[in-house]
């Protein structure tokens, strides 16, 4: 636990406290909260600055909750959360007993496992009812050292914060993986510049002479911590440069030496109390009986001498508070192997036999294999998994393995350890694991689990499904034959692992497996394998009901399953992804994040865009590469319905070459589309058509996933622009039942496009009586503009007031080139609609909406008859057009049209 007294003015650090200012004054005034990161190396003044915004918070009429995080309780599950809102959760009477017994579980108040996404709702709740009393400051220190349970529940409060009155700071080190994965930009805490470096050691230490306080300068290199505790290594006569300083001073690691060396002079008694609190939890040690059991009768002696160093102190609540972490670690570090295994069992009598912590320190205690010790510790890490608490039931499942005599059950524990450390975002660890179990032998009991490990690495960190079809389909074989061990519901995450890879390659061995195996699985299974190979109209009904009628513990297994279906139909599901969202592990969270990506393109909501990248790079630090693949993928949609081709060249140049090489048809023949979908953006039907032709030939729709059915829309409108009316209509027919509710709509749209004048109007406005329609913002907007470009041209009324709707619409998801379109079919319209600030080029030059139409269309190289065709007119009609184009260009040729238009 990092010194909880008032810091000093933090020197040098406008820029921070400005940022950490401008937070408290926005959740003050009622505008909202938000959340501020600040990253910086050990000492360089992250804790101080956490101090300074507790105290301006405080002065500020703020509730301040704080949590530390501590290298001794990272496998101990909601720990720091514990600490953050225990004294809210004493005074709370807003809390259902239901939320209250979630919070008591999670906390060992009482027995029982709470979901993830029960903590997560309790704790918002519980938050959201001490902010109606006054706004809330979330203090988190030492990020990199939070339990990932409690650090999954923080997250989920900061993605809610801007609802709330609610400011969260954290501060961490830049290699700790719960820094590196919040969603802000950090604020990076830097070393501070020679000038104010200088004035915090002139205040700190006026006495120094002029070349002591040179020399401390340019070792500590604007570390507070190095400038605040190298001094105190000088004699007096060195401070005063009488007496030679020595050859180098210590930094970085050194720095923990040099605490360590100021521990020499303690008494063993007091290193002995020191070294306790340095191992401790923090939480179940107070005063009186321990200290008094620990430090014998002159603990107050001990404590004295331990402030006098600037070590440590007591704090009300009778723990030991350290100045600093580098201090925890130095104590450590400066300690025997004797002294730390005799602290760690003198910690461990102080605990329940049952108590997780009492099992830790008992690990950290032993010499020897201890098979009992190790299969207690097997027990509480699987407790541990079964609450949410992942990442740390791997590090118990580890230690197991370490005590384990036989080799084999050494090894079925380090299975395990894979497969929660995979589930709990530790994903890099995992493929650590599973490198060291392939020098050995794995028994054959766990071949299965420790294939699922294998796969789970291979596709998730290394993008490579060439294991899956191979270890898989033996792996259910196993799971399934009579009497075998199912690990807890093995089979539908194995199945779910080999139902991804089957979609995302199309490899036909890995579809035969899933098909042989359809009845051994739950029904969430199978409703996943169908909804990935033969659709219904039913199928999007038996997923609402099935999520309707799981409970949330078994949501919590199937929750992968669910969210693949959904995305198999495009489904968006929002009762199901909010249900899902507070399931802890990145694992979850990363399937629940992707799957709002690709529904936020689906649904217009194109300002989150930018969410896609960020996602894509947490999942690279977390070490998930196929996630973020998937991000980078999901964000190319929104490029390619904005029109940008050259941001979509970009996004293929860095997935196109690792899909490639993964076999991935799924996101290769996506890329496809999606080019396809640019240059529909802008009028070059010819080349769009070819591009869906590529992925589903008219009147023909391949086997395997369904994605390729909701082309339909996008293939009839470059086949009607092209003249190619039999095959959309073909194209239709091989349509025979509606799979999803946006399949529905993207029929009757195409549909629409593609009837006979006599039919059109009828079958437009049908197709905007599809039940949900106004939900598929974009593609409603394309119909509307085909629609409103149909009634101009055949001087129907209405024409203008449907298009502005598509221009609306079109200008709000910043779509330039379908913005442009808009704005030429109103003029042509009459509508003296005013150019979009996105389109410099818009009527040059005088031109009307027609002769800019036409001109733009000349510019893509289409003839005079291929113009006629798209625009219902007459190759001699469109030449006339032109000719009055070029002279009010200035241009004589059509080659010149591009670079003119600014479309070259």
């Amino acid at each position: 636990m990092v010194d909880e007294a008032p810091a000093p003015a933090p020197t040098g650090r406008r820029r921070e406290t400005e940022v950490l200012t401008a937070a408290l004054v926005r959740a003050a005034g009622g505008a909202g909260g938000s959340a501020v990161l600040l990253r910086g190396e050990a000492g360089v003044g992250k804790s101080t600055l956490l101090a300074w915004a507790e105290r301006e918070a405080r002065e500020r009429g703020f509730t301040v909750l704080r949590a530390v995080g501590a290298e001794g309780e990272t496998d101990f599950a909601f720990g720091a959360l514990h600490q953050a809102v225990w004294s809210l959760l004493q005074d709370s009477s807003a809390l259902s007993a239901h939320q209250r017994e979630s919070l008591d579980s999670a906390f060992g108040v009482r027995a029982g496992l709470p979901s993830g996404f029960a903590v997560g709702a309790a704790t918002l709740a519980l938050v959201a009812e001490a902010a109606r009393r006054a706004p809330i400051a979330l203090i988190l220190d030492d990020l990199q050292w939070i339990d990932s349970s409690s650090e999954t529940v923080f997250a989920f409060l900061r993605r809610r914060c801007a609802e709330l009155p609610l400011v969260i700071v954290g501060a961490g080190r830049p290699e700790g993986t719960a820094a590196r994965t919040w969603p802000v930009e950090p604020v990076e805490v830097r070393a501070l510049s020679r000038a104010d470096a200088a004035l915090l050691l002139g205040t700190r230490y006026p006495e120094l002479a002029a070349s002591t306080a040179d020399r401390i300068l340019t070792e500590a290199a604007g570390n507070p911590l190095a400038l605040v505790e190298l001094p105190r290594q000088l004699a007096d006569a060195q401070r005063r440069g009488a007496a030679p300083l020595p050859d180098r001073l210590p930094l970085g690691r050194n720095l923990e030496r040099m605490f360590a060396e100021r521990l020499q002079a303690l008494t063993p008694e007091a290193g002995r109390l020191l070294l306790l609190g340095a191992l401790s939890t923090g939480d179940g040690f107070s005063g009186g009986a321990w200290l008094r059991a620990v430090g014998g009768d002159d603990v107050r002696g001990h404590l004295e001498r331990i402030e006098a160093g600037g070590l440590a102190r007591l704090d009300a609540a009778g723990r030991l508070v350290f100045r600093h972490p580098l201090v925890r670690t130095a104590v450590i570090s400066a300690a025997s192997d004797c002294a730390r295994g005799e602290a760690h069992r003198a910690l461990a009598a102080a605990f329940a036999p049952d108590d997780p912590r009492r099992l830790a320190h008992e690990a950290s205690a032993a010499l020897l294999p201890d098979e009992d010790l190790a299969h207690r510790l097997q027990d509480v890490g699987s407790e541990l998994a079964h609450r949410g608490g992942d990442a740390e039931g791997a590090l118990l499942l580890e230690r197991a393995a370490v005590l384990s005599a036989d080799p084999a059950q050494r090894a079925r524990r380090l299975t395990w350890a894979a497969v929660m450390a995979a589930r709990g975002g530790q994903l890099r660890h995992t493929a650590a694991l599973v490198e060291e179990l392939r020098s050995g032998p794995v028994p054959d009991d766990v071949a299965p689990l420790f294939g699922y490990a294998t796969v789970y690495a291979d596709q998730s960190h290394h993008v490579d499904f060439t294991s899956s079809a191979v270890l898989l389909p033996a792996a259910l074989d196993a799971l399934t034959a009579p009497g075998a061990d199912t690990f807890g519901g093995l089979v539908d995450q194995v199945y779910f692992k080999l139902l991804l890879a089957a979609s995302y390659t199309d490899d036909p061995c890995a579809w035969r497996a899933l098909e042989q195996h359809r009845d051994n699985v739950s029904e969430a299974g199978r409703l996943c394998l169908e909804a990935w190979t033969d659709p219904g109209p039913d199928t999007v009904g038996a997923l609402r009901t099935l999520a309707d009628r799981l409970t949330q513990e078994q949501q919590d297994g199937t929750a992968w399953l669910l969210l693949w279906t959904a995305s198999a139909l495009d489904c968006p599901e929002s009762d199901l992804w909010q249900r899902l969202a507070g399931l802890h592990g990145y694992a979850s969270q990363g399937s629940v994040a992707k799957a709002r990506c690709h529904q936020d393109f689906l649904l217009g909501r194109w300002d989150q865009a930018s969410v896609c990248l960020r996602e894509a790079e947490a999942a690279d630090e977390l070490g998930y590469h196929c996630n973020a693949l998937m991000f980078r993928h999901h964000y190319a949609h929104f490029l390619a319905g904005r029109g940008d081709e050259s941001g979509l060249r970009e996004i293929e140049e860095a997935i196109g070459p690792i899909a490639t090489r993964a076999r991935m048809r799924f996101v290769l023949d996506r890329l496809t589309h999606l080019r396809g979908l640019v240059a529909l953006a802008h009028g070059r039907y010819e080349e769009a058509y070819a591009h869906f032709c590529e992925i589903t030939p008219p009147g023909r729709l391949p086997g395997g996933p369904p994605w390729p059915r909701t082309l339909v829309f996008d293939l009839v409108t470059a086949a009607v622009h092209t003249g190619r009316h039999d095959e959309a209509r073909a194209h239709l027919a091989a349509h025979p039942v509606t799979i999803s509710d946006r399949h529905a709509f993207l029929l009757a749209a195409a549909a629409a496009l593609a009837a006979p004048d006599g039919e059109a109007d009828a079958a437009y406005r049908a197709a905007y009586a599809v039940p949900g329609a106004e939900r598929w913002v974009f593609d409603l907007a394309r119909l509307r503009l085909a629609h409103g470009s149909w009634l101009r041209r055949r001087h129907r009324p209405g024409a203008r007031q449907v298009l502005r709707v598509a221009h609306h619409v079109f200008r709000r998801l910043r779509a330039d080139p379908w913005v442009r379109r808009c704005e030429e079919e109103l003029r042509a319209a009459g509508d003296p609609v005013a150019p979009s600030p996105a389109d410099p080029a818009a009527e040059p030059a005088g031109l009307t909406g027609q002769e800019l139409r036409i001109a733009r269309l000349a510019a893509t190289g289409l003839s005079n008859k291929e113009i006629g065709t798209m625009l219902q007119l007459s190759p001699r009609t469109v030449a006339a057009h032109l000719y009055k184009v070029f002279p009010k260009l200035g241009i004589t040729s059509r080659a010149a049209l591009a670079h003119v238009l600014g479309d070259g």
